[in-house]
């Protein structure tokens, strides 16, 4: 009997030391009402630039997504817009023949207004996926409200990441207009401009040329400056059969270049993990896929070196995190696909909440540098700078949320109505 007292009143004082412990969050969950979304808005805008700046590749307009809560805080986010209709065939492999703003908003608002904000992963399943740019902006929103931005309240703590620059030529998409000096020149531009890699497309007919701009970029600046390149081997006509890929890939071994991105077709998981053991050359990919089982496929299959995921494409921040948290299982890397712009604030926080190593800012226009292709985005901002830059790497904005301090008033005089 006493034995039975002595447990029945340990566990009495037990259950009153966690009763007190835990009496805190008791009353935090019983008078926190959920914070409701309380309304969606998707519209386009576009900043006034001069023809000259528009034609020489400066980016002016934007697709916003805002989120409006029942507290009042508003979370933005910014992707890059081409228009919807008509169809317009983007020379990078991808269609912008999507829903209009309109018919955006008519099938994104039954899915999220009304909902609890904070519930990133029901609405992920939901359909969320789909539109990764709209769920940057509820985490913009959920930032705010916690006062931080997105990557530490994911776990991350990188205050800055590598970035290299894809430049891609006006002209003939397979840049046999561009000479290879000129190729080398924007990359001693690209270096003397504190940028420590860069990415260009390998699209020339014939396959070895490429190769050989390699050598001549790295001539001119020298060992220490990585140098990529992009088959974006899905497009039509681009797909190298398995000994092409393996001739360019061992060219470019020679010339130290860093990478080689999607040499095959993107539903061929057997013959990049084949070259990549052929060769000591990474090979990557993954940036058209969306959720996580293509990138289990390229796990399982050991398909690339490198994972690509990109932001908007993959599904958002939280299926970037989840991608990454996989990759990690099998200890391969990820570099997230790029973008540029006021576009570039969803990546860098889901890039800095994995801890990625690099930075793809893309797509540039040679002779720009990003700071001036990004340079009309000023207008839609408080502040004097889009994203800062120090020694190769660029810097996480300090705010909350998405860190990008919107002029509410600027982005509503330039929407497109």
């Amino acid at each position: 009997m006493a034995s039975t007292t002595r447990r029945h009143f340990c566990t009495q004082l037990a259950g009153s030391a966690a009763a007190a412990i835990l009496e805190p969050l008791w009353v935090v969950a019983r008078e926190t009402k959920p914070i409701r979304i309380k309304a969606i808005d998707v519209f386009p805008i576009v900043i006034p630039a001069s023809k000259e700046e528009v034609e020489a590749g400066v980016m002016n307009n934007y697709l916003v997504a805002r989120v409006d809560t029942d507290t009042g805080v508003r979370g933005y986010a910014f992707a890059q817009y081409m228009g919807a209709m008509p169809k317009l065939d983007d020379p990078w492999g991808y269609s912008f023949d999507g829903p209009s703003p309109e018919q955006l908003n008519h099938t994104i608002r039954p899915l999220l207004v009304g909902k609890d904000l904070f519930a990133i992963t029901d609405h992920v399943k939901a359909g969320l996926i789909h539109w990764g740019g709209i769920e940057f902006a509820l985490w913009d929103a959920i930032g705010k409200l916690a006062g931080q931005p997105i990557y530490r309240l994911l776990g991350g703590s990188k205050s800055s990441i590598k970035v290299y620059l894809t430049c891609v030529w006006r002209g003939n998409d397979d840049q046999t207009h561009v000479p290879y000096a000129k190729q080398a020149e924007v990359a001693v531009k690209i270096q003397k401009a504190g940028f420590k890699a860069m990415k260009i497309r390998a699209w020339r007919p014939r396959a070895t040329d490429d190769a050989d701009a390699c050598g001549e970029i790295r001539a001119a600046v020298g060992p220490d400056f990585a140098i990529m390149f992009d088959r974006t081997a899905r497009i039509p006509g681009r797909v190298w059969d398995y000994n092409t890929a393996l001739l360019v890939a061992r060219t470019l071994e020679k010339h130290q270049a860093y990478w080689l991105e999607e040499p095959f077709d993107r539903d061929d998981f057997l013959s990049p993990a084949r070259l990549a053991r052929e060769v000591d050359i990474p090979i990557t990919g993954g940036e058209a896929y969306q959720g996580l089982d293509a990138f289990r496929e390229c796990l399982v299959h050991d398909t690339y070196d490198i994972l690509q995921p990109d932001g908007i494409i993959a599904g958002g921040i939280l299926t970037v995190y989840k991608i990454a948290a996989l990759a990690a299982g099998f200890r391969k890397t990820v570099v997230m696909h790029g973008t540029m712009g006021l576009s570039l604030a969803g990546w860098l926080q889901a890039n800095a909440a994995i801890g990625g190593g690099w930075q793809e800012l893309a797509i540039i226009t040679p002779p720009l540098l990003p700071e001036e292709q990004w340079k009309p985005a000023l207008k839609v901002l408080n502040s004097k700078m889009v994203f800062g830059f120090r020694d190769g790497e660029i810097l996480l904005p300090a705010g909350p949320g998405l860190g990008l301090d919107v002029n509410e008033e600027a982005v509503e005089e330039y929407r497109v109505r």
